[in-house]
């Protein structure tokens, strides 16, 4: 979803906290944190973990618990791999030296390789850095300036290059002793085979609705209580997608789009061409961005939801009675061959920056004759 921020603006503190390396906790990945705890406790650490999953569900800020976890250990003899009884918990309390140090970026046997901002352009850049990824092997083989592990976490490693991609393989195939290379991916697929291989993979799971409520409530209790749930199957699970959403105003939009939907097959013009308007009558405000992703998540929803015979949970009333009618005036793979126009239709949009409300109102065009 894009992160784009809309008309809810979130609060400082609660974005201070949710930073990945700032965040003292990590709720519904038990099993996660269990199988780092049974790789530590064995004596024999894998030397480099892929952590995948979708954006926003956690894998970061699992990256950084196990990385304040591994920093905080004491060395025993001259064996960096694990300590003399078992652990139980990857907990490193906020008020912990290692903990301010990791937060702050100044611990100095962890290295965080992640995609820089363009200032020109006010966002972030499409890959990392090359040269940034280059500064890891060096980083992992000289010694420890505590007498203990170090760290690197490559936040979004699958916006590497192909030249960092070779970087990091080279570090890979000759691993230097008491070094933990972390890479965090919501594409795991998409990395080299070769480096997939030589990596320790651990999938995060979606979180449960609860978790995504109560994680909600507890960072951002300036979100109605009667939103969250609605944010929480809007983000499948995502608590950093719903928190996105919520400040684009995204669970506006969606209502907005469900309702224009819901005239189907017969689209309300008018109310068409006043919801393309306010989409786009600024370029930099996100909402069209956030709009068209869920137009495509939408339909590619209700074709896995038709495809499975069963209806998900409404995210906002009246959704399953929509997909009913719309079901019932196609089939299967009509509806499939729509979400793939909408999707070609809106990535052409841009790459050839076309008139975006005119995209717009051609997308939705194209769902109204297949429903008619």
């Amino acid at each position: 979803m894009s992160k784009a921020r809309g008309t809810a603006a979130a609060a400082p503190e609660a974005e201070e906290t949710l930073a990945p390396r700032r965040n003292p906790d990590l709720a519904g990945h038990d099993e996660a944190e269990r199988l780092l705890l049974e790789a530590w406790n064995s004596g024999r650490l894998p030397h480099a973990w892929l952590i995948g999953g979708t954006p926003g569900v956690g894998k970061a800020t699992l990256a950084f618990r196990f990385a304040r976890f591994v920093l905080a250990q004491e060395p025993h003899g001259d064996s960096l791999f694990g300590g003399a009884a078992p652990v139980t918990s990857l907990h490193i309390p906020p008020e912990h030296p290692v903990f301010r140090r990791v937060a702050s970026g100044g611990h100095a046997d962890l290295l965080t390789v992640e995609r820089q901002r363009d200032e020109k352009k006010d966002r972030l850049k499409r890959d990392i850095a090359v040269d940034d990824v280059r500064k890891i092997g060096p980083f992992l083989r000289r010694t420890s300036s505590e007498g203990g592990w170090r760290v690197a976490v490559i936040d979004g490693a699958d916006r590497m290059n192909l030249s960092g991609l070779n970087a990091i393989l080279k570090i890979l195939e000759e691993p230097p002793p008491g070094a933990l290379l972390l890479l965090v991916s919501d594409n795991p697929g998409g990395m080299l085979p070769t480096i997939r291989s030589r990596c320790r993979k651990l999938t995060l799971k979606p979180l449960e609705e609860d978790a995504v409520v109560a994680l909600l409530g507890q960072h951002r209790p300036d979100i109605a209580e009667e939103d969250r749930a609605a944010l929480s199957r809007l983000s499948e699970g995502s608590v950093g997608r719903a928190i996105d959403l919520a400040d684009a105003g995204g669970l506006a939009l969606y209502r907005e789009m469900v309702g224009l939907l819901s005239a189907l097959p017969r689209l309300d013009i008018a109310a068409a061409h006043a919801f393309a308007d306010k989409l786009t009558r600024k370029q930099d405000d996100g909402l069209y961005e956030t709009a068209t992703e869920l137009l495509v998540w939408w339909l590619a929803r209700f074709a896995r939801s038709l495809a499975r015979g069963a209806w998900p949970a409404e995210v906002v009333a009246g959704e399953a009675a929509l997909m009913t009618r719309l079901a019932n005036a196609r089939g299967l793979e009509r509806w499939v061959e729509v979400w793939e126009k909408v999707q070609r239709l809106f990535a052409r949009a841009e790459s050839a920056n076309l008139d975006r409300k005119q995209v717009l109102l051609n997308a939705l065009a194209a769902l109204e004759t297949a429903a008619a």
